[in-house]
């Protein structure tokens, strides 16, 4: 679960309404150079939005320190301070540079109109407060922001390229060297005092070509000052002098499918460099002795977009240690092991963490080392969330809809994504859960029309089938921009589209009508109480609601007052024909559709008003989001704002909450987070009540006594009349109940369920009448033990689910290692042992055996003896040695022909030199000293007959008359004389 940093919960507590979730977006696939590291820092860009997280030291995790969100377009590269690990600089298409202060969390310097998109910005080095950016052909610019000669200048070589610039870097120690990699795969090196201007024009395998092979990456080797990594987006990746301009290394990659487009050096482990695999989510270590890679890990399915790694580790957990100096190591050297070494383990993965980008939006801190993540955010969106909405039936499910072309569903008690859309449908700019249970989302599209998506299948099967899980709902060429599922018809859905109609559906794709409007239509939304009223909102300024019972196309109702076009629309749930309408003229209307008027106009917001919600419970609370950043909370019986958040960082334009917890509100926006709310405080004279167990005509009410003016809030909804009609029931004091039902109803996610299931095991309830997921939260020390070993016991019989589950379901080695895992820490050692042998993980089984007995790792190491022979492989002869199983090696030894070894082997033996193996002795009998000498010579024997009887077939009668001479077999000599 990410946590909320404090300050981003700051503007929040100065106010009513309080923040208690957020959920971070993604890392933007388009630009290269949009992840970055300092000390215990990293960063990572969204479109309009910088997250950066920060090493809590207490508790050696990386928690979301703080958004920075200044750029109003979308975000190009940062580039973090290799001087100050608290100052990193940020440009975007906006033409804009920023320099920012994590520490402080603010602006320190901006440059305005570049001239440009600073399309890739680092900070010069050996300068401690100049930034370098350039675009297109150039020039490099040089921005110095402080001091005498603050200002930007020109360099006066790097200009008019003849192809243009992909990405740049400063050399980290030889003062104003800069190479610039081209969209055409050259290379350009500028180094002062020398010939300055100095080209690497292509790839040899385009050499004489037109071809275009784009450099994707390019990084100076931090142990010399002339070596240099360039990729190219086919070509792959070569090991470059920079002073001769030819290729040292051309490295290989295991497949021709394989491609890269990000790499980084390990400055940790010398002439060592990770890259990632742009098709799938492959690591790569690699060692520039070598032109194949030392290892490949893959993290996930999705593909790299970028990598880094820390310069700085952490301390405590991720402490690594320094590479011992070598005044005359550099990065080409062979990598020479430490004496406790083989030339194998030399190849070791390097100590160290990569920033981890992937084109899914993933984001992740990998520790290499230890080959686990210390942190990892597996999707998340990377551009405008245009809508939001909880399933009807689980207040704890909320799905987004994005200008990625994807919709995520998300468990806001973990804050992790439980479904993804397959993506691909162009911008899709609203979503309507189908009401009930029913599992399905459907989604309106820039350029695919309408869909109906089948979450439990998890995946779109086929398009135009009236049998697949997908039916478009076409409006032409025009884009859907809303899209709403009758709350009380399953089969009916309507879409708006710029065409100006709003159509009415069966699920099956069948139209029941078709509302002709005289611009285009953008909002939509069913009555929830009448299930044949709809209403709309049009490019024409007015708003309309239509009858669908009839057959008539002309609206029973149109208001006008706006005065600019209407965006959204929304019934009340509570108050029947009062509906509101936001509009780009910045203000909300309410209207009355019995007296056919507009009974108040609610103006405060600054821009275009996008997000529109009625609170479920309190009839006269009306919450709206903005272009201008903010969301406002109304009170609409005297048209005031109650309320004021700024905390997005970009336009408002989703905003929703769940019948059954009405007082938690979801907020999306164009800064691509998701943001959860209390709304509670704005209810506390409420809680009061509650609490002291008031009367209820104090707590719930009617809706016309709760508009009053001046009437303290009450609570009028079906889940407050749902409470009340359960406590009635129950008989003896119900209190307790009351007190669960309600702070169920009034608290935000996280904790309340837990914290009652709780009271409940103290004051005896039995265990089998507590909830599923009481185990997933806080459990009682009575229950600890028990229960987790019951989910290791699942995690190793639950079959697969046909269809995968969504996103992130673990596979059966996941399960596997989770549940042996939990074994483990209950002390149950054996079962941990065979369930790592079930896997595949001798190694770590029988490194703990002994803890049950060494009876049972005698065994183990016997199984495992057993199956390396079956493999006929060299590694059995440790195992044997060491459980003293001679027989078996000295037979393994010689079926293989290894005659000599199986001699030594068998004469250790009776030397006394090797271990007797005592466990596979039927019961009852024991090998003594004496019986075990005389079975070790009669295998000495036995490996002496096979090694002479090799060399007599040999023709070398001689040598096998040795043989039997060497161990004091003077009979068999004879015999074999005779023969």
């Amino acid at each position: 679960m990410t946590d909320i940093p404090l300050n981003l919960f700051f503007k929040a507590n100065m106010s009513q309404v309080r923040q208690v979730g957020l959920l971070a977006a993604g890392c933007q696939p388009w630009s290269r150079d949009v992840c970055a590291a300092g000390g215990d820092r990293f960063a990572y860009c969204a479109t309009l939005a910088i997250y950066v997280y920060q090493l809590d030291h207490r508790y050696n995790e990386f928690k979301l320190h703080s958004i920075m969100s200044e750029h109003k377009k979308t975000i190009t590269a940062i580039s973090w301070c290799p001087h100050n690990p608290d100052l990193f600089a940020s440009g975007s298409t906006d033409n804009l540079v920023i320099i920012w202060n994590v520490a402080e969390q603010k602006v320190v310097a901006k440059l305005d109109n570049t001239k440009g998109t600073p399309a890739s910005l680092s900070w010069c080095w050996n300068a401690d407060d100049a930034v370098a950016f350039a675009s297109d052909r150039g020039p490099l610019f040089i921005w110095t922001i402080s001091g005498p000669d603050s200002g930007v200048t020109v360099h006066r070589d790097a200009h008019s390229f003849l192809s243009d610039i992909c990405i740049f870097r400063w050399h980290t120690r030889k003062k104003g060297k800069v190479v610039f990699g081209h969209i055409d795969g050259s290379l350009s090196i500028f180094q002062p005092g020398n010939k300055s201007h100095k080209h690497v024009l292509r790839p040899e395998s385009l050499e004489g070509t037109e071809e275009e092979d784009p450099v994707t990456a390019l990084e100076w080797d931090p142990l010399s000052t002339e070596y240099l990594l360039v990729a190219n987006l086919h070509y792959g990746i070569r090991l470059v002098d920079s002073e001769s301009l030819c290729c040292i290394t051309t490295f290989n990659f295991p497949s021709a499918a394989a491609s890269v487009q990000c790499l980084a050096w390990v400055p940790s482990a010398p002439g060592m460099f990770i890259t990632g695999d742009s098709q799938v989510g492959v690591l790569r270590i690699w060692n520039v002795s070598r032109t194949t890679p030392v290892d490949n890990f893959k993290l996930k399915k999705t593909g790299f977009h970028c990598l880094h790694v820390l310069n700085s580790p952490p301390r405590k957990k991720f402490s690594i240690q320094s590479p011992t100096k070598n005044h005359y190591t550099s990065s080409t050297s062979e990598a020479v092991p430490p004496p406790t070494l083989t030339q194998n383990q030399a190849f070791s993965l390097p100590p160290g963490h990569a920033v981890c980008c992937f084109l899914d939006g993933g984001v992740g801190l990998y520790n290499m080392g230890a080959k686990k993540w210390d942190f990892l955010r597996d999707l998340g969106h990377v551009e405008t969330i245009f809508d939001c909405k909880f399933k009807p039936d689980d207040p704890n499910l909320l799905a987004t809809a994005s200008f990625d072309g994807t919709i995520k569903v998300w468990d806001i008690n973990t804050l992790t994504a439980v479904h993804t859309s397959p993506g691909n449908e162009g911008v899709i700019y609203s979503l309507s859960w189908a009401p009930g249970d029913l599992n399905c989302i459907a989604g309106a599209t820039s350029r695919n029309g309408a869909f109906i998506w089948d979450i439990k299948k998890g995946k779109m099967a086929q398009r135009f089938n009236e049998k697949g899980i997908l039916h478009f709902l076409k409006h032409g060429k025009s884009g859907i921009f809303c899209i709403a599922w009758s709350h009380k018809d399953s089969k009916r859905i309507a879409t708006c589209s710029g065409d100006g109609y709003c159509i009415i559906r069966t699920v099956d794709g069948k139209v029941l009508h078709k509302y002709r409007h005289p611009a285009a239509v953008f909002g939509c939304d069913w009555s929830q109480n009448n299930k044949d009223m709809i209403a709309t909102g049009c490019e024409d300024r007015n708003v309309r609601v239509y009858y669908v019972a009839t057959s008539s196309d002309q609206p029973l109702k149109v208001f006008s007052g706006h005065t600019e076009k209407v965006f959204h629309v929304k019934w009340s749930p509570l108050r029947e024909g009062i509906l509101c309408s936001g509009s780009d003229d910045g203000s909300v209307r309410v209207w009355d559709y019995t007296q056919d008027a507009c009974v108040n106009i609610l103006s405060g917001h600054t821009a275009p008003v996008r997000g529109l919600m009625w609170n479920t419970e309190v009839p006269y609370l009306l919450v709206s989001g903005s272009w201008d950043y903010t969301i406002k909370v109304w009170d609409t019986r005297e048209g005031t704002c109650v309320d004021t958040v700024y905390d997005h960082g970009a336009d408002v334009y989703g905003l929703t909450c769940h019948p059954s917890r009405p007082f938690t509100m979801a907020s999306c926006s164009r800064d691509s987070t998701v943001r959860l709310w209390s709304l509670t405080p704005l209810i506390t004279p409420l809680q009061i009540n509650i609490l002291a167990d008031r009367s209820w005509e104090e707590i719930i009410g009617n809706t016309d006594s709760a508009i009053e003016p001046g009437t303290p809030p009450l609570l009028c909804g079906k889940v407050s009349r749902d409470i009340k009609q359960e406590i009635e029931k129950q008989t003896g004091n119900p209190r307790v109940k009351k007190l669960r039902w309600f702070s169920e109803c009034l608290s935000p996610p996280g904790g309340s369920d837990n914290l009652w299931n709780l009271v409940a095991v103290v004051k005896g309830q039995d265990e089998s009448l507590l909830p599923q997921n009481y185990r997933k939260g806080i459990m009682h020390l009575k229950h600890l033990i028990k229960f987790r070993m019951s989910e290791a016991q699942e995690l190793t019989t639950v079959k697969m689910s046909k269809f995968g589950g969504g996103i992130g379901v673990p596979t059966k080695e996941e399960r596997l290692k989770e549940a042996a895992e939990i074994h483990l820490r209950l002390g149950q050692i054996q079962r941990y042992c065979e369930l790592m042998v079930e896997l595949g993980e001798w190694d770590k089984a029988l490194s703990v055996a002994p803890g049950v007995s060494v009876k049972y790792w005698k065994k183990l190491m016997q199984r495992r003896a057993d199956q390396l022979i079956q493999e006929d492989k060299d590694d059995v002869i440790p195992y044997c040695i060491a459980i003293g199983d001679v027989k078996k090696l000295v037979n393994f030894l010689m079926s293989r022909g290894q005659l000599k070894e199986a001699l030594l082997v068998a004469q250790a033996a009776c030397e006394g030199n090797l271990q007797t193996l005592h466990v596979s002795t039927p019961k009852g009998s024991w090998c003594s000293d004496d019986t075990c000498k005389e079975d070790f010579n009669e295998l000495l024997q036995e490996a002496c007959k096979e090694l002479a009887d090799w060399y007599f077939q040999e023709g070398r009668a001689v040598l096998a008359a040795c043989c039997h001479l060497a161990v004091d077999n003077i009979e068999r000599l004879i015999i074999d004389e005779k023969q």
